[in-house]
């Protein structure tokens, strides 16, 4: 990050949108989240392309400067830097896939691609991110270029539920807190599973429900909106429904299991305000407050566009609800699973053919 976006959390917006801008896309997000309390589940799940296009328009500057290159959680062990947690979190995605020198692999839903070019570096393969936000495309092909992974790292502008590959182009899929997003869990993973070659796997870190969250209970649900409504979800899934979809896809599931359950220290962690540490200090109480007042200041002086300090609020406000969530342990972004396509002929393939 340029040192005038690490000073300005809130510059990066005027990329791609004028000052005057930001607030129209503030208006629009805000119709969004109106049509959370007044509309229909099946309103959200027909607007969340450009619900979550918006969403990232506004926010992908703040997150960069809050969480650096990669936008996820981490299991993490004492001593251990947030940083060097989310690296490891990716390599091990990487071992999983077993991904090898000269594979073709995709990156679903890949941000601003610090994920990409960890694993990408990491295991020396080509590695295509996917993504519908022009703003994050822009952003990830220029740190590409910075990290010297251009000739080997792309981006391609796309829905994920409508991909524009062939069938069987890539031999190893991941996702990284990103198929959440999704208005239709099993007809994303259906497409996964089209594009990806058989034999193959499928990896993913998931954003989830857990078997603790009561939809009778009217706090944990609450919660659930609050995290839905400040990430731009349409919906969010448990890790059963997650589950039962990959298998309706056609997926042979070779292990899966919240990672949250094991991890020494807690995922929501750096959410913590309480919690210091050098790792993530602009993630602490007394940086919040830093930038909550520059913002402020940079905003009045016509620096910052109009609209950044309620942007900085609807993160802050979101990064509450999901550590409720994560105190509750009502909701996990570290449900990892690992999933086979069968081979074409296999009596699995066949079934999970008719089925679709």
């Amino acid at each position: 990050m340029s040192e005038g976006a690490m000073l300005d959390p809130s510059s990066g917006l005027s990329v791609k949108n004028g000052r005057n801008e930001v607030l129209s896309l503030l208006e629009q997000y805000e119709k969004y989240l109106r049509c959370y309390i007044e509309g229909s589940m099946e309103e959200r799940k027909a607007n969340y392309i450009d619900m979550v296009d918006t969403y990232y328009n506004l926010v992908s500057s703040f997150y960069e400067y809050g969480w650096g290159e990669s936008f996820h959680f981490a299991s993490r062990w004492k001593a251990e830097s947030l940083q060097e947690s989310k690296k490891r979190h990716e390599h091990f995605i990487a071992l999983q896939l077993g991904l090898k020198h000269g594979q073709k692999v995709l990156d679903v839903g890949c941000g601003i691609g610090g994920p990409l070019r960890e694993i990408a570096r990491f295991s020396l393969t080509s590695i295509t991110g996917l993504n519908i936000n022009e703003f994050q495309i822009s952003r990830g092909t220029e740190l590409n270029r910075i990290a010297g992974v251009d000739n080997t790292c792309n981006f391609v502008k796309a829905d994920f539920m409508k991909m524009p590959f062939p069938d069987n182009t890539y031999d190893a899929i991941y996702a990284i807190e990103a198929t959440c997003h999704a208005p239709d869990m099993l007809g994303c993973f259906k497409e996964i599973y089209r594009v990806l070659k058989p034999g193959q796997c499928f990896a993913a870190y998931e954003l989830c429900l857990t078997d603790s969250f009561d939809p009778n209970n009217q706090e944990h649900q609450r919660i659930k909106e609050g995290i839905a409504v400040g990430n731009g979800l349409a919906d969010m899934w448990s890790t059963r429904q997650c589950l039962e979809a990959l298998r309706l896809a056609g997926f042979q599931i070779l292990w899966e299991k919240d990672l949250a359950l094991d991890s020494p220290l807690p995922w929501y962690l750096p959410l913590d305000t309480s919690h210091l540490s050098l790792s993530s200090v602009r993630l602490t109480a007394p940086a919040r407050f830093i930038t909550n007042v520059m913002v402020k200041a940079l905003e009045f002086v016509g620096l910052a566009p109009k609209g950044s300090q309620q942007i900085q609020f609807l993160l802050q406000k979101t990064g509450e609800w999901v550590l409720q969530g994560g105190r509750k342990e009502i909701c996990t972004p570290l449900y990892f699973f690992l999933a086979q396509k069968p081979h074409s002929g296999s009596p699995e393939s066949r079934s999970a053919a008719g089925a679709m």
